[in-house]
């Protein structure tokens, strides 16, 4: 990650737990990020996550439940005061504690994941549509808002889909609808 931040290249910061480590070892983990958020300044979010031990060749390593995972979001919100984004992982927490995890020191709930292939490995499929998630957003008190990987704002769809008309290169299927066809340029 230092390589990466020399190089300009922003990132987020995560940590994935509850494999059966001590918690000196998510303190020293916690610690490191923090001491290198100092240094360069290049992490844009911390995002942790519960290790997903269904179909994995560690059965046997007890499960972490929700409350640990939101004890650590707000734990890890107090102990980064260098770092300025939280990402629930409604990915393996699921949807319900996602919205409760805005409320544990969360800022942003990640993206509708269109594709995942980590967790979903280990037996963990949550999914979610963007209208599912900005109401989830907007019943726990908050307004939604899109953003880029960089945390730049995009406050509705329509400048959504003005980012995706400069960056038409990226369109792919998924998020095509959310340029309409009149705004594309003719091609050909």
């Amino acid at each position: 990650m230092w390589q990466a931040h020399r190089n300009g290249l922003r990132t987020s910061a995560t940590m994935m737990y509850g494999m059966g480590e001590p918690l000196t070892a998510r303190v020293e983990h916690f610690q490191r990020v923090r001491d290198l958020q100092d240094e360069t300044g290049g992490f844009t979010a911390f995002i942790s996550w519960t290790f997903q031990h269904e179909h994995t060749d560690m059965p046997d390593v007890p499960e972490t439940y929700a409350e640990e995972y939101l004890r650590t979001l707000a734990v890890s919100r107090l102990f980064f005061d260098n770092i300025v984004h939280f990402q629930t992982s409604w990915v393996t927490q699921g949807k319900k504690i996602g919205q409760v995890a805005l409320g544990f020191g969360a800022d942003d709930m990640g993206s509708i994941m269109i594709e995942e292939n980590v967790v979903s490995s280990a037996g963990t499929n949550y999914r979610m549509s963007q209208d599912e998630m900005e109401h989830l957003i907007l019943s726990a008190g908050y307004t939604p808002r899109q953003r880029t990987n960089l945390y730049e704002r995009l406050v509705t769809r329509e400048e959504t889909a003005e980012q995706a008309r400069r960056y038409r290169h990226a369109l792919t299927p998924a998020n095509r609808d959310l340029v309409s066809s009149a705004l594309l340029p003719v091609v050909g």
